[in-house]
């Protein structure tokens, strides 16, 4: 604490970024400041603060900061720190969702309708987001039976191409097969993209003269087709919200707090019509409503596309958010504070659901805390951790008979799978099916990043887990040892007895099976073993189907043969049942016992 006072004194009036550490140097929160000298002394100085707030300050040991020349500059760098160290204690959208928008690649001679959950500066059309009031696939085959535009990837070229399906169905005017001019197919771009835009008028009338056409035509199926669009867009047309200028596009944003956790709800408008809605949790140490609100929306916005507006509460930092969607997204967005007219009538609508899932919520949202960082908290206790086990990695090998050996690496932070951390490996140097000695060379390639230039891209990780008993944690930490590693506990858990073994006693730990923080090691220990296996069958292709079946004693070339024959990969082999594979061609009975077992211990 006396390093923490030191530090205060010596804090500048300056914008910036700081950074708050643990006693294990962990990156516990990360705040932006207009002033750093006042922002942070405000977590040490100040009697009155929130419950999260008070359990952040009880854990913080150190802390850091970044002088930025912008208070926009340092929201940004804030931002992208909170994506690299996901601290304990900020806002992270881990229940995020990427939305999916319809793709009008309006660079293209023919142009396409295509799906996407990326948005990116390539001067296309898109229309979005599409939060599961409308379905985009029905917007999608709209576009598609009235004005036969292609929702395929073909390429065109100057050959003409044989006419799909589409063609003879007539949902797609064929460009690739060169059955209508540039001119033509422009016009019908133009109206699918005035449908897209929200006028809905003329779709109706062109969809009630088909239907009738078709009815008249005895097409019954292709008639009710078109009745079945021609409901949705009157569902379209009913959250038409009226009282609003048609053309507006709008993201309405409510925030509540109970004091411990927090909620954002986001209701989204586009041309006037109210696309659908989401809800999310948030666990934030904030010190204000203004700050949890304004890290939500620029972490949100990072990674969708802005609207032209958005229509918030009255403490939202509006000149500070224009500025920075301006300055770092390069995009012009409205930020409304609505108190009155039908802005605020929206902005009470997203309040009551936020409020709604908020108090819906808090049972989740303990029972997820239960899960995760009290399990690892607990973890830290049972096992006698020297650390708490913020960042964990556990290790699995598959292979059958030694082929192709594969492994991975899974990692949680917080007791929750951070996938984008996620490693898979090759085995080189490894002859025949030797678990551990694929193991040793894994965690070699793995453990020598630590202390170069690649330990930022691979952190040290305070807890290593092994499948398997007392013998295979002795082996790895012989490793350990070789290597000189140390400052990383070490555990393994054994399978059929669910027991956890530790370096520093000789008998087991045996948790119930109930306990949160035996589930959070069956979990990494599980999903190690998934991500392998599912890499493993991932190079297990038609062709390489005969080497995972040579190591099954009775099956020779010609049962391989009649084996691919049958199922044409491995997959299929596997979810076959012994009655169906005893009915290929020379497998009978008790060979397909045999091959049924020995691909359900070895895949």
């Amino acid at each position: 604490m006396d390093v923490i006072k030191e530090k205060l004194k010596l804090l500048p009036d300056s914008p910036g970024v700081y950074i708050m550490l643990d006693c294990y140097g962990n990156v516990i929160y990360v705040g932006k400041a207009r002033v750093l000298k006042n922002r942070v002394r405000q977590y040490f100085h100040s009697a009155s603060k929130p419950e999260k707030v008070m359990r952040m300050v009880e854990n913080i040991a150190d802390f850091n900061y970044i002088i930025t020349a912008t208070e926009i500059d340092a929201l940004a760098l804030e931002n992208n720190l909170i994506k690299k160290y996901k601290p304990k204690y900020n806002i992270l959208l881990k229940d995020d969702k990427t939305y999916p928008y319809i793709k009008v690649d309006t660079r293209e001679e023919f142009p396409g309708f295509y799906v996407t959950r990326k948005i990116k500066k390539d001067g296309c059309r898109y229309f979005g987001p599409f939060m599961g009031g409308i379905n985009y696939k029905d917007i999608l085959e709209t576009c598609q039976l009235l004005f036969c535009v292609r929702l395929c990837r073909t390429s065109i070229t100057a050959t003409p191409k044989r006419e799909c399906l589409n063609y003879h169905i007539q949902k797609c005017c064929a460009p690739c097969a060169h059955r209508i001019s540039r001119e033509e197919y422009a016009e019908r771009v133009r109206q699918a993209l005035n449908f897209l835009d929200g006028n809905y008028s003329a779709a109706s009338e062109i969809l009630k003269s088909k239907m009738l056409a078709a009815a008249e035509n005895e097409a019954f199926e292709l008639a009710l087709d078109y009745k079945n669009k021609l409901s949705m867009l009157s569902k379209l047309e009913a959250k038409r919200i009226t009282t609003i200028n048609k053309a507006i596009d709008a993201d309405v944003i409510a925030y509540a707090t109970n004091g411990l956790y927090s909620a954002v709800s986001m209701l989204v408008t586009r041309k006037g019509i109210m696309q659908g809605g989401a809800s999310f949790a948030l666990d934030d140490a904030h010190t204000s409503d203004a700050d949890a609100l304004t890290s939500f929306i620029t972490q949100y916005y990072s990674v969708h596309e802005p609207p032209a507006e958005i229509i918030a509460q009255e403490y939202c930092e509006k000149e500070f958010l224009e500025a920075f969607f301006k300055d770092k997204l390069k995009k012009n967005v409205t930020v409304t504070l609505a108190k009155q007219g039908v802005k605020a009538r929206l902005l009470d609508m997203a309040g009551e659901n936020v409020r709604d899932y908020l108090l819906k919520s808090v049972e989740r949202i303990k029972h997820k805390d239960d899960m995760t960082l009290n399990a690892c908290e607990r973890l830290q206790n049972l096992l006698s951790l020297s650390r708490y086990p913020r960042r964990m990695e556990c290790y699995d090998i598959s292979n059958v008979s030694g082929v192709d050996k594969v492994a991975s690496m899974v990692v949680f932070i917080d007791g929750e799978a951070d996938k984008t951390s996620y490693r898979r490996f090759r085995i080189k140097t490894v002859e025949g099916a030797d678990d551990f000695a694929s193991l040793k060379e894994v965690l070699l390639r793995r453990l020598k990043k630590l202390g170069t230039e690649e330990e930022e891209r691979f952190p040290k990780p305070d807890l290593v887990i092994i499948d398997g008993g007392k013998g295979q944690l002795s082996a790895v930490k012989q490793i350990f040892d070789e290597l000189g590693v140390d400052g990383i506990d070490l555990v393994s858990i054994a399978k059929q007895e669910e027991e956890i073994f530790t370096l520093s006693s000789a008998e087991s730990v045996k948790l119930p099976k109930s306990d949160y923080s035996l589930r959070v090691v069956q979990r990494i220990r599980d999903e190690a073993h998934r991500f392998a296996v599912t890499y493993f069958r991932n190079l297990h292709s038609k062709n390489s189907l005969a080497s995972v079946l040579d190591g099954i004693e009775g099956v020779g070339k010609r049962k391989r043969v009649a084996l691919m024959e049958k199922f044409s990969n491995i997959e299929r082999i596997m979810n076959a049942t012994e009655e169906e594979l005893a009915k290929t061609e020379g497998i009978g009975p008790a060979l397909a016992k045999k091959i049924k077992a020995y691909l359900s211990e070895n895949l």
